[in-house]
């Protein structure tokens, strides 16, 4: 057993509360006495936060998930777990068929090895190829396919069943058939790289879908005859959002009008991060493509977003200083939000006794102390 005692920890309901809280691998106590247990000793402006949950995120460390390798989503894992991440989606693109096979396999051997490095790979977001030509941002335009069920049935079987939320343009022939095959069986159609006007959003969301990739990138914009997949997102409380709080893909105002705009709960904290984050400047890769990392923007050569390098007690740090939002509010899009559109939230997202032992220790500047994944430490920057 475990424990941090007389910190300041944000509980699920309660607010931040100074407690002692023991765990092993699951929450075993939320106040009371911490004897017998390890105490993992913190700085005086600690503060206990729920383990982070990354959705959309491509890579970290010089890895990527479409390297389709045990090695690169370790080196993903270990990489995102100094910005306080839990668990992850290792989020694909749009590629040939063979590399993304590939990738599926890595994830299927790399989840039954139950490898406890880093952060937990929690399943996949498959990022195309089901999406518009129009809007494919940094997307191979090459590889750009029709969405069909039988393709994606093909993807899942060779991950062990891990895909949780395929990105896809509603308005794609076909698309309508393969978002009530996803609502059967479970996984989150997201909305996004897509020209679709309002009414293909509204048959998207009546099918099932329920989330929106990278809010207002790669997507129909909002217009006063027209509100697209924007205004779309902001309308329809079904949907769940993602935004990319880095002030580089979304300006502030416009972060502060998508908060305005969502309940409390349909709102989620992305990196959308690629494999440069966590190196120094310079050239790095996108499916096959260059990019150049400067100044914390990632772009292909004609200078295309392509990606972040966002880490996510940055975003976290973003909305609460930039947007304004409460902290309490912030971290729940970077937790339980995320853990709620993955149908994961009666097991980790939010600290309660007897869920998982998942948690991100901040001080008072957003920087992370430590992180730690199922009761173990997985990061330590304490001094």
């Amino acid at each position: 057993m475990k424990a941090f005692t007389n910190v300041p920890v944000y509980l699920e309901g309660e607010g931040i509360k100074r407690c002692n809280i023991v765990f092993d691998e699951k929450i075993k106590r939320i106040g009371g006495s911490a004897e017998g247990a390890e105490v993992i000793s913190l700085p005086e402006d600690a503060l206990v936060l729920p383990g982070f949950i990354d959705e959309h995120i491509h890579g970290a460390g010089g890895a990527d998930a479409m390297d389709g390798t045990h090695e690169a989503l370790k080196t993903i894992a270990c990489t995102i777990a100094a910005e306080g991440t839990t668990g992850f989606l290792a989020t694909t693109m749009t590629q040939s068929p063979e590399n993304i096979l590939k990738a599926m396999r890595a994830v299927k051997e790399y989840r039954e090895s139950d490898e406890k490095s880093g952060a937990r790979v929690l399943g996949i977001h498959l990022e195309g190829p089901f999406i518009s030509a129009q809007f494919a941002g940094a997307q191979p335009l090459e590889y750009v396919a029709k969405p069909e069920k039988e393709t994606f049935d093909r993807y899942n079987a060779a991950s062990g069943n891990a895909i949780k939320i395929v990105t896809l343009a509603p308005e794609a022939e076909g698309a309508e058939e393969l978002i009530a095959h996803l609502t059967q069986t479970g996984v989150v159609s997201s909305v996004g790289h897509t020209k679709a006007k309002s009414t293909d959003i509204e048959r998207a969301i009546s099918l099932g879908a329920g989330n929106v990739t990278h809010t207002y990138n790669a997507q129909s914009p909002l217009h006063h005859r027209e509100i697209g997949t924007v205004g779309s997102a902001m309308l329809f409380d079904e949907l769940n959002c993602e935004l990319i709080a880095d002030t580089v893909h979304v300006s502030v105002p416009a972060m502060k009008l998508l908060v305005k705009n969502k309940p409390d709960s349909r709102l989620t904290l992305i990196t959308d991060a690629m494999r440069a984050k966590g190196l120094a400047d310079g050239e790095s890769e996108l499916g096959g493509q260059k990019v150049i990392v400067k100044n914390g923007e990632a772009r292909l050569q004609d200078g295309t977003l392509a990606g972040s390098v966002l880490r996510m007690n940055r975003a976290v740090q973003n909305l609460v200083e930039k947007v304004g939002v409460p902290l309490e509010k912030a971290v729940d899009c970077a937790s339980l939000n995320p853990a709620r559109t993955l149908k994961i939230d009666d097991e980790t997202g939010s600290v309660r006794l007897g869920k998982r032992a998942d948690f991100c220790v901040i001080d008072s500047h957003f920087n992370v102390i430590c992180t730690v994944c199922g009761g173990e430490l997985i990061y330590d920057n304490r001094a």
